[in-house]
């Protein structure tokens, strides 16, 4: 195979052969069925480490270019246009990957609960059961770098504490978590470019919110954390959360309610809840690395670009048109406060619900990755009709003109207005919307579960298509 490598160029060898197989497949000099180079002919072709052509074929591989071929070596693969710019940029919105292994791990006692459950082993109680819980703001927090630098003001990072908290909490809830809840944080990162100030805020924030989850009967504590200066693994900072809860184990919601016969009833993520300060844009914390990226003007790249991967493609770095600064289309809040919207909590709903109307919850399904196609994890042989969606918020209509991204890939990106659905007997429903429309949240019946004759589905419609989607 020709190519070119500079072996004194700035851009790694290994960059360099990604990006040129890259183009050759693009332009359709390698068709799909070429079979590529073994990686020692390659290595031996152009004195590289066989390493490092490996490398660049794991690359090519998870961008969908190229597949293993039968036997040994790569080959290309046909197009694949499920393949889309998310994971174009090192991203999975599903994790396909990771549940290929955890899937094949013990499930706890629920199979099918939202959360893993175990066995009370900080107690020992029988009755009672174990919820241990990690997640992030993801890199929502570049972001909040990106608008700290820009403006000097640290306080911007007071809502991406928010946004790892709730990113545990509300997945806690699709359980039914309804007692304390013990939550640790930890932020590792580059202390030449985060000081003392963005951990201040940091904390400040997060003690901040969970006073005020707690005006709202929502028992979390914090349990402390940790701050770690990692300079060599990342250029900016990275906040996560830990959460830990003790639970009757009569009161888990469990899963296996998601059945044929209910209807969804969508929590908008949009507007501004009686219990929060500011409109939300509803982007929460998730999609955000294309948010980002496909939002963003190329000034970022250029001046921070400590803020991105360089393995990325570069038509996929800050490739968009915005600045922080500019006023979002069709809203009253600009690209950066839409983007940095603090990820909403529907904790007071749910626990509202759980308290006055126990037993209507059949299920709860949180649209964070894999946005609306989340629900294809839970249900067997359930057939999720969602054929009356909210329509489509700003930030995500901005998100999708900018980029061209395909609307059906926006929603297994993205939440797209409702992050929450409560599943429930179709004769419940209205107290659900009441209930969230005392906290100031709109929500709607967005669509129903039906039998199957084969496996579990989704059909959701968008304008005067229907998407299907398998898990």
């Amino acid at each position: 195979m020709k190519l070119s490598l500079d072996s004194h160029s700035t851009v790694p060898v290994f960059q360099q052969l990604v990006d040129q197989i890259h183009f050759k497949i693009n332009a359709g000099e390698l068709k799909p069925g070429t079979r590529l180079p073994s990686l020692r002919a390659l290595a031996k072709e152009h004195d590289l480490a066989v390493n490092t052509v490996a490398k660049a074929m794991r690359m090519l591989e998870f961008r969908g270019l190229i597949k293993a071929a039968p036997r040994s070596g790569y080959q290309v693969a046909e197009k694949d246009e499920s393949i889309g710019r998310y994971q174009a940029r090192g991203v999975s919105s599903d994790k396909t990957e990771v549940h290929k292994v955890v899937d094949k791990l013990d499930h706890g006692l629920f199979r099918r609960a939202f959360c893993k459950i175990t066995e009370d082993f900080l107690t020992g109680n029988p009755d009672n059961c174990n919820i241990i819980h990690s997640d992030g703001s993801g890199t929502k927090s570049i972001l909040a770098y990106l608008a700290y630098k820009e403006s000097g003001d640290p306080q911007v990072f007071e809502g991406i504490a928010q946004d790892s908290i709730v990113m545990n909490l509300d997945d806690l809830l699709c359980v039914g978590v309804n007692g304390r809840i013990l939550i640790s944080n930890t932020v590792n990162r580059n202390a030449l470019n985060c000081p003392g100030e963005v951990i201040a805020s940091l904390i400040a924030g997060s003690e901040k919110f969970l006073a005020k989850l707690r005006q709202q009967g929502v028992n979390i504590y914090s349990g402390g954390g940790e701050t770690a200066d990692v300079g060599d693994l990342t250029g900016t900072l990275v906040v996560d959360s830990c959460a830990v809860a003790v639970m009757k184990k009569k009161d888990v919601i469990t899963g296996e309610g998601i059945k044929p016969g209910l209807v969804i009833v969508g929590l908008s993520s949009t507007g501004k809840a009686s219990y929060e300060d500011q409109e939300n844009s509803g982007i929460g914390s998730n999609g955000l690395t294309s948010a980002r990226h496909d939002m963003l003007a190329p000034y970022y790249a250029h001046k921070y670009p400590e803020t991105f991967d360089p393995n990325v493609a570069p038509d996929l770095r800050y490739c968009g048109p915005y600045h922080l600064e500019d006023r979002l289309p069709g809203s009253s809040l600009t690209v950066g406060e839409a983007l940095l919207s603090p990820t909403r909590t529907y904790a007071p709903i749910i626990y509202t619900l759980l308290d006055e109307y126990p037993g209507l919850i059949q299920g709860l399904v949180h649209c964070s990755g894999g946005g609306q196609t989340k629900c294809l994890k839970f249900g067997d042989k359930v057939h999720f009709i969602k054929d009356d969606l909210f329509p489509t918020p700003p930030i995500f209509k901005a998100i999708q003109e900018a980029s061209g991204t395909a609307w059906k890939e926006m929603y297994k990106v993205f939440n797209m207005g409702h992050r929450m659905e409560v599943y429930c007997k179709p004769k419940d429903a209205k107290a659900v919307i009441q209930v969230a429309k005392k906290f100031n949240i709109e929500a709607k019946v967005i669509g129903r579960t039906a039998r199957t004759t084969g496996g579990t589905k989704l059909s959701l419609k968008h304008g005067n298509k229907t998407f299907t989607y398998t898990p």
